[in-house]
């Protein structure tokens, strides 16, 4: 059994050690907007907002 490195989340290729756990900068970048856009989303229960007519 080998024991091979997970590829890169974002494109599959083999990640590097300076970009880890992404294989360049690009796909480092790519994960960082995807978290700022709001594309990814960590489950939970949703968050109690107040009414509008009492703010």
């Amino acid at each position: 059994m080998t024991d091979q490195p997970r590829p890169c989340p974002i494109c599959g290729k083999p990640r590097t050690a300076a970009d880890a756990p992404f294989c360049s900068p690009r796909c480092r970048d790519r994960d960082l907007l995807r978290w700022l856009d709001e594309g990814y989303a960590i489950p939970g229960k949703p968050a109690d907002r107040p009414d509008e007519d009492e703010a």
